[in-house]
């Protein structure tokens, strides 16, 4: 039985503050059972993962790698497949270190890219590693052929995100990850505003890797993500961090590591979130994400009105189908902080303003900075009503 918008608003603590939360797209506010589920680890079973045979220590170990399980279930993958990180930053850098790569090597990217999938390769143009940023149009939508005709000889892989989260428009990485397989080359996924806002599997996407964060679309806790990879892949990779609980052997002057994924959870790991994030998998399974995704498909349409609306600017296709639930914008006569700080002083509205971690996606659109509506399933429409209201409001008092 699916969790209906009611249910769900009812079990979010933070939005009984009186709040209009559209800032989904950085962070969402975490339900009652995700937070109870990490309590529970806290008062019943608060021992360390894989360092003892006393209950509660094999309680907290099982618990905490039965979230491969519910996050594989998720984007219909193999648990083993799965490595926990602690956000997607992390994840990105896991495969741009692990795929040693070496001078002469390309990789193809694009503009639109969250800092997050672009420092990585940069930081590998020092090693003489080659990274070539496709442009793409100016609604922020990439053409496979312009990935096609950036992919050669010496690409080993391409990286992308699936939902831009700058405009929300939604990328045809299915078939660029067919045309870098068709060419030798290995794909990534920066599925951060995808995963738990519409569906998605590993196996259909085709792609090599697919990294994300828990706290956005799957709402659980900060400090929580994971990377997908083929096991294949995964086994060949060498973690950032070694140390404690990754070791099967140590000597004086050498150590024989264990196999992923637990090879990654180096060090005592993010137990309670980790947790946490089971739980909130599960949880958007209950809701159903198909029906997440409908819905916000809906409200992001109604907030789309606001392209008819004398002085302001948005971003991104206007085309509903081409988008995930993001609307970004400007007023024309003001910044971007200050349009934001009036929607919550006048509304109670939260929203992003800034460059949002993309500052060559700033620059392709011709702006410092937007300010940036994301949506999740719980949102209301009359909340989309009075975020429309008060914009109009702040447009004919102060826009030009």
């Amino acid at each position: 039985m699916t969790k209906s918008v009611e249910e769900v608003r009812a079990e979010i603590p933070f939005l009984r503050t009186g709040i209009i939360y559209l800032d989904n797209a950085a962070t969402t506010p975490t339900p009652q059972p995700v937070l109870d589920a990490m309590l529970q680890y806290f008062c019943e079973y608060s021992a360390n993962v894989g360092r003892g045979v006393y209950s509660a220590a094999k309680r907290a170990t099982v618990k905490f790698e039965t979230t491969r399980e519910k996050i594989a279930k998720v984007i219909n993958a193999k648990p083993e497949e799965i490595a926990y990180t602690k956000n997607t930053t992390e994840a990105i850098n896991i495969v741009a270190q692990g795929l040693k790569l070496r001078k002469g090597d390309k990789v193809v990217t694009t503009v639109l890219e969250h800092h997050s999938n672009l420092l990585p390769w940069q930081r590998l143009e020092r090693q003489g590693v080659e990274l070539e940023l496709v442009p793409v149009s100016r609604e922020c939508l990439i053409d496979p052929a312009a990935i096609e005709a950036a992919i050669d000889d010496k690409t080993r892989i391409v990286t992308t995100h699936h939902v831009s989260n700058v405009v929300g428009s939604i990328q045809p990485v299915e078939e660029i990850c067919k045309l870098a397989q068709e060419r030798g080359a290995l794909s990534l996924v920066d599925a951060a505003q995808s995963v738990g806002h519409i569906p998605l599997e590993v196996r259909k996407l085709g792609c090599d890797f697919l990294v994300a964060p828990g706290h956005k679309g799957l709402l659980g806790p900060q400090g929580t993500g994971f990377l997908y990879a083929h096991e294949d892949l995964l086994a060949g990779f060498e973690p950032l961090l070694v140390g404690g609980g990754v070791v099967k052997q140590v000597e004086e002057h050498k150590y024989d590591l264990i196999k992923p994924p637990q090879i990654f959870d180096a060090g005592t790991p993010n137990i309670p979130g980790i947790i946490g994030l089971g739980r909130a998998c599960e949880y958007v399974l209950e809701i159903d994400i198909k029906r997440i995704a409908e819905r916000e498909r809906k409200l992001t349409e109604q907030m789309l009105r606001i392209v008819d609306i004398e002085h302001i600017e948005v971003y991104g296709p206007h085309n509903v189908e081409q988008r995930g639930g993001v609307v970004s914008f400007n007023i024309n006569g003001l910044g971007h902080h200050e349009v934001a700080s009036m929607l919550e002083e006048l509304a109670q509205i939260a929203v992003r303003s800034g460059h949002q971690c993309a500052q060559p996606a700033m620059r392709h659109l011709g702006v410092d900075g937007i300010v940036r509506a994301s949506l999740h399933y719980y949102n209301l429409e009359q909340e989309i009503e009075r975020f429309i209201a008060t914009l109009e409001q702040i447009a004919r008092e102060f826009g030009s």
